[in-house]
């Protein structure tokens, strides 16, 4: 661990050896250390990263204030995986599989997001519209304060998988059992929520003429009239992106019973069983946690919670290695440890360095997508995954080592 400490900030406490810390991360973690109500030290995992406000890959406690744009505008977004009963000999084609799941899942985002958009669910089936009715009540709740919040897409994107760096994998672990693991948030309607909030922060600065490093750092008092909404819409989003994925896994299974047992799961208490047994974690959220003497507002920005024995998922990259961990209740890393590999470079970036042809290397032996539309996602343009690992063999333990064979992408 490295400590960088300088006069008139908070300090940083960095799990980044052997893995590379950019210049401009680096000045956005002194620029957050400058408020003044972070409390103790930050905590930065090792796939830290530029990100917007602050870095992809920090813990920021708080006290009396939150910062939206800490949060970000993929509210709740996470990980789900669940390990099966079947062996790596009993997967059908991972061809037709991947098919099957890229024509059954909403995946990716067309016509800008409009009516006929791929990406969000044309049909309300009657699972997804259970899942909605749950959450109704809490979103016209939310509305009624802020009703430009209402043009938001909710129910169409319940059980759909996004873009970036969102997806839905099968893998097989050291034993070569069938796992099913995925990625993606609170979709449309978080990053509406997000972004609105963080706007209203923007305001209240400009309104109190309080001046910051960095805009995308404007924050929400404890007390405020805004505070208190925030909280609402981001617990409210928490739990829409926890039942997408929810959505999504009990769908995904479903395709791969059938494939390799030739009958569907049994529907009466089949989820029931699966939320019993998946490993589930945010990664982008905000909670009200415990550390060193107070209770704070605890920002988890790209960092999955790593208390003594919780079960997180730390995945590679499109073609390298994922990770079932065990936390180690790391005290100084506020119980928490990174949530991937971590972007080593820009999308742009990635696009202009990397052809096809080595994404198409890079993810041999992977059914998956290998157009120019996904190189800003090839495993080149992530840290390293062994890398990262090593360097925070302090925060988590290894249960399980995953490698992809089927990786379906928006």
């Amino acid at each position: 661990m490295q400590v960088i400490a300088e006069e008139g900030r908070a300090p940083i406490k960095c799990w980044t050896d052997g893995v590379e810390l950019e210049d401009q991360a680096r000045q956005q973690l002194l620029n957050v250390a400058t408020l003044p109500f972070i409390h103790h030290h930050m905590a930065v995992m090792p796939d830290v990263h530029w990100g917007m406000g602050a870095t992809v890959g920090s813990v920021i406690p708080t006290v009396g204030a939150i910062v939206p744009a800490a949060v970000g505008v993929d509210i709740g977004c996470g990980m789900v995986a669940y390990r099966t009963d079947f062996d790596a000999n009993e997967l059908p084609s991972l061809a037709l599989l991947r098919q099957v799941i890229e024509e059954h899942i909403p995946v990716g985002r067309t016509n800008n997001g409009g009516p006929d958009d791929r990406g969000a669910r044309r049909e309300i089936d009657a699972n997804t519209a259970g899942l909605w009715e749950h959450l109704e009540p809490g979103y016209r709740k939310i509305v009624e304060k802020h009703p430009k919040l209402a043009r938001a897409n909710t129910v169409r994107h319940l059980g759909t998988l996004g873009t970036g760096n969102h997806f839905i994998e099968v893998c097989l672990d050291e034993g070569d059992r069938v796992w099913v693991m995925l990625h993606s948030g609170s979709r449309g309607v978080g990053n509406a929520i997000g972004s609105y909030f963080i706007d209203l922060a923007r305001q209240d600065m400009r309104r109190w003429f309080i001046n910051l490093p960095d805009e995308n750092l404007a924050y929400l008092p404890e007390g405020t009239e805004h505070f208190a909404d925030y909280i609402e819409a981001v617990e409210w989003a928490q739990e829409f992106a926890l039942l997408n994925r929810w959505r999504m896994l009990g769908e995904v299974l479903g395709f791969v019973i059938a494939a390799c047992r030739g009958y569907p799961p049994p529907p009466d208490d089949f989820m029931n069983h699966v939320r019993a047994r998946a490993v589930n974690c945010h990664h982008n959220y905000v909670a009200r946690e415990a550390h060193f003497g107070k209770n704070v507002w605890l920002t988890r920005k790209g960092a999955v919670r790593a208390r003594e024995g919780d079960l997180g998922i730390i995945p590679g990259s499109m073609g390298a290695r994922s990770y079932i961990v065990r936390g180690k209740g790391n005290p100084e890393s506020f119980h928490s440890c990174s949530h991937g590999a971590g972007r080593r470079m820009s999308r742009g970036e990635a696009k202009r360095r990397f052809t096809v042809e080595d994404h198409v290397l890079a993810t041999a032996g992977v059914e998956c997508r290998k157009d120019a539309a996904v190189i800003d996602e090839t495993p080149g343009a992530y840290k390293s995954i062994d890398a990262v690992m090593a360097a925070q063999a302090d925060l988590v333990e290894v249960v399980h080592t995953l490698r992809q064979v089927v990786c379906v992408k928006g």
